[in-house]
Formats: C-alpha cells, sequence, structure tokens
C-alpha cells in the first residue's frame, strides 16, 4: 500500500501499510451489544512446538521513538535481538474464547466504539459508519494461548473475514495483538516496532490522493512485523528488517503457497506478498491494492 499528505500518520497505525500503531495500549474495550453473528468451532491444537513457548527478554512495544526521516517515517534500524525471532505474549484487552473453542461477533459499530476509533474515521470518509462492521474473532498467540481479538471492516465482508480467521485459528496460526487503531496510534511517533494486526484506517494510498483499501474496509495487515513491507530504502515496520529475509521460516510469517494465504484467498481476497513492483506480505484487500 502507499500513503499521501498524512505520512507520518499513517505510518503510526497500519505498520507495513505505512499504518501499524507502536502506541502505548488502550484500555479494554467492552463487547458489542446485541451481536448480529456468532460463530464456534472446537478448539484447534496449536502449531507452535513447546520450544516456541520459551521465555523471552521483556519488550516494551512503543517505547523508544525512532529519528525521522525527511519522508516523516521512522529511520529503517537493525532489529533488536529479541525481536529476530519475535514471539512477544499477547495482552488480553477482551475476554479469551470459552474453552479454547474458536467463536466470533458480528455487530454495528455502535456510538461508544465510534469514540474509541477517534480520528481513524470522520465524515469525510468514503464508508458510512451505517456501512461497516465491529468484529471479533479468536485468534492463536505466540504465546500458543486462544485470545479474542477485534476489527472494524466493511458490512460486505465481514462473514468472510470471520471465515478467514476461523481458518487461521483451525491452522494455529500465530497473531500477536489483534486490536482497532486509534487517535493515539495515529499521533505516535514511529518506533517501527508495532505488530497489530488491524483493518479499517480512514487513511489515502500513499504517494496518491485516493482513499485506500483500509479507508473502505476492505483490507486487513496482518503480523506486520513478521510480515514487513519493502520498498526501496524503507521498510515498515522500521525495525522489522530481520523479516524480510523470507528463506527464514518463523512463526507468524505468510508465505508463498502457505495455507494462512489461501485462507484469504478463499473468501476472494489477494496477497501483497505477490505484488511485483513492491512486496507487502501482511496485507490482504478483496480488490488488490
Amino acid at each position: 500500500m502507499r500513503s499521501v499528505a498524512a505520512l507520518v500518520l499513517a505510518a503510526a497505525v497500519l505498520s507495513g501499510c505505512g499504518d501499524q500503531g507502536s502506541a502505548a495500549p488502550v484500555g479494554a474495550p467492552p463487547l458489542p451489544p446485541s451481536p448480529t453473528a456468532v460463530a464456534s468451532m472446537p478448539p484447534a491444537p496449536a502449531s507452535l512446538s513447546p520450544s516456541d513457548l520459551t521465555p523471552v527478554p521483556v519488550w516494551k512495544v512503543g517505547a523508544s521513538p525512532l529519528p525521522l526521516r525527511p519522508d516523516g517515517f521512522g529511520v529503517v534500524t537493525a532489529t533488536p535481538p529479541v525481536l529476530r525471532n519475535r514471539r512477544l505474549p499477547t495482552v488480553d484487552r477482551l475476554p479469551p474464547p470459552t474453552g479454547g473453542r474458536f467463536a466470533a461477533t458480528v455487530g454495528p459499530v455502535t456510538a461508544a466504539l465510534r469514540q474509541r476509533m477517534g480520528q481513524s474515521w470522520s465524515p469525510a470518509c468514503p464508508v458510512a459508519l451505517r456501512r461497516l462492521r465491529y468484529v471479533t474473532v479468536s485468534f492463536r498467540g505466540f504465546d500458543g494461548k486462544p485470545h479474542t481479538g477485534e476489527l472494524v471492516v466493511a458490512a460486505r465482508v465481514a462473514t468472510g473475514v470471520v471465515g478467514a480467521f476461523r481458518r487461521l485459528y483451525a491452522l494455529g496460526f500465530p497473531i500477536e495483538e489483534m486490536r482497532l487503531p486509534t487517535t493515539a496510534d495515529l499521533l505516535a511517533k514511529p518506533t517501527g516496532d508495532g505488530n497489530n494486526t488491524a483493518a479499517y484506517v480512514c487513511r489515502a494510498v500513499r504517494g496518491e490522493s485516493s482513499f485506500s483499501a483500509h479507508a473502505y474496509g476492505i483490507a486487513i495487515d496482518v503480523n506486520p512485523f513478521q510480515n514487513p513491507e519493502v520498498r526501496r530504502d524503507l521498510v515498515l515496520p522500521e525495525l522489522a528488517g530481520a523479516y524480510t529475509n523470507r528463506g527464514w521460516r518463523r512463526p507468524g510469517m505468510l508465505l508463498p503457497g502457505s495455507p494462512q494465504v489461501a485462507a484469504f484467498a478463499a473468501i476472494g481476497w489477494k496477497w501483497g506478498g505477490s505484488w511485483k513492483t513492491l512486496k507487502d506480505p501482511m496485507h490482504f484487500s478483496l480488490t488488490g491494492s
């Protein structure tokens, strides 16, 4: 993906697409009232081996702002040793699924959710709130435990998105974090270590004036740190250079021909890892942009 005048803001929100947030965590949100859809399935075996679950040194995400480049992004810096095979634990902001069984809800974007989204949506955005949906899905953390994440997506793709994450859960694919981008993320200085799996944020395509697929709720970035965007001399997130080596396969990576990529292909979404002019392997979208 590509960004415009809001370069600095976008860089803080969905990292590889110029956005994934590295701001301090926000408070735990309530589940949406009266969800309109619920899905469940038996618990899935985690794909992580016992060695994958060994303790790692503590890393505080978002603690150290990077020097800025002229374009507003952070200076690309060598990956710290603790993040070269990143497997940080997940902080629960929503209750984990009962009994470890996959669960999902689809509901409206309520007034309370709209307030939490902050500057990630405004009346000038191309999709009205009534055409967006608040989705919660179960996911496996790098700690091997089940967790509950949240996304905002277009109403027309919500059911398919649930299906894709249901398949990732069954595969035991690990995800570190999945929460809504907020104003705090948009305003945060780049730290290059964000790893939030996220969907909706109203922003332009990098280098253009048109809205990105994220602004329509039809794009999702998965594990940005393990799947960084690479364009010329820029890596996003800026500390994720160790993951530009796609031959060194580590948990959480999205690779050509993998069942994780197939999970999104099954719902008709395209993968940024197959782009020709740049590589954005975190990025899935309905339109391929």
